[in-house]
């Protein structure tokens, strides 16, 4: 005998009741999903800031790179410390609902111009120059 599973799995799959959105577990995925991606900008704000001072003055934005770069780490950082703060909050307290919004607010705002100033350092690129190389040729007798 064949059942309607074996010829259609999807419409038996379709017609199973749904569980409900766990929305612990969709902002605990959320929030290792964010930690993920600010430690990759952290790791490659390090990255360019290495690079910006190996080079040095020969690199033609050599102190805006530089002002970018340490500010976007900067703000990260406290970004991170507010986050730390905002965790130690209950929001089940009526009290900690006014603090908790502003620093919510305050961390989008800080997130906004973390992105910004990311975007014009990739504007400015990382590579040494746009001046070509000067190749050394050794002179021939």
């Amino acid at each position: 005998m064949i059942t309607n599973s074996a010829i259609a799995p999807e419409i038996t799959t379709a017609l199973q009741p749904r569980k409900p959105l766990d929305a612990n577990r969709y902002a605990t995925k959320k929030t290792i999903a964010q930690g993920m991606l600010d430690i990759a900008l952290l790791t490659a704000n390090a990255s360019q800031l290495k690079y910006i001072l190996q080079i040095g003055d020969k690199h033609e934005f050599y102190s805006l790179m530089l002002g970018l770069i340490t500010t976007s780490i900067i703000l990260q950082m406290c970004v991170g410390i507010l986050f730390l703060i905002i965790g130690g909050l209950d929001i089940n307290i009526p009290g900690d609902h006014l603090p908790a919004n502003i620093i919510n607010d305050i961390i989008l705002v800080l997130v906004f111009v973390i992105s910004v100033v990311n975007v014009v350092i990739s504007g400015f690129g990382m590579e040494h120059s746009s001046q070509p190389l000067e190749i050394v040729r050794p002179q021939t007798a």
